[in-house]
């Protein structure tokens, strides 16, 4: 089974993600984007802020593609369980977002691209949080990172919710670290549950 923790920057998915390899010591831990060269190129156009919004999708398709074939489909082949901190959704909202103006319906360019080869999460936990908290957390470190670009990615998300309600669990990340934790583990434990039957 694939788990995916998405959010924007700054919604404490990260942190939530850490916290379970000691709930789920079995289980293998991945993020997007990866420590891979694909992964490194992507970190690279982050600190960039004239990086083509085109050329940048790719890098991160790229690295997706690599992820996927490398990390994420041989431990699914081989049974385990597989949390990635970030995925697809993040894709699809974040440069879905920066492509505005550049393509017509920028999200559903985006998702189109990862269409043919793409795996979907089994089940997403979404870290819901305002931009202006999201921001404020994040400390505005890169480009993504403004909360006016934040609130456009948040409606990206909000859209992806939409189209498959049954998939999204949805985490108010405003409420104490703890508190998010523990809506974390239980549902966590709900879609484990859920999948053995």
């Amino acid at each position: 089974m694939l788990i995916t923790l998405e959010g924007i920057d700054g919604s404490g998915k990260t942190t939530a993600w850490e916290a379970l390899h000691d709930v789920y010591p079995d289980a293998v831990f991945t993020h997007e984007p990866t420590d891979s060269w694909y992964g490194e190129a992507v970190r690279k156009s982050l600190g960039t802020d004239d990086a083509d919004p085109i050329a940048e999708l790719f890098l991160y398709t790229a690295d997706h593609a690599d992820h996927l074939s490398r990390v994420v489909e041989p431990a699914l082949d081989d049974g385990d369980l597989v949390v990635s901190d970030r995925y697809s959704d993040s894709r699809y909202a974040y440069q879905g977002a920066s492509l505005a103006g550049e393509v017509k319906r920028p999200m559903e360019y985006v998702r189109g691209v990862h269409q043919p080869f793409t795996r979907p999460p089994d089940a997403t936990l979404y870290f819901d949080v305002s931009p202006q908290v999201g921001a404020e957390r994040a400390g505005a470190t890169d480009k993504f990172e403004t909360a006016g670009y934040l609130a456009a990615v948040q409606q990206n998300y909000e859209q992806l919710v939409e189209y498959q309600p049954e998939r999204f669990v949805r985490i108010d990340a405003e409420q104490s670290p703890e508190a998010v934790l523990t809506d974390v583990e239980e549902a966590f434990e709900r879609i484990l549950a859920a999948g053995e039957r």
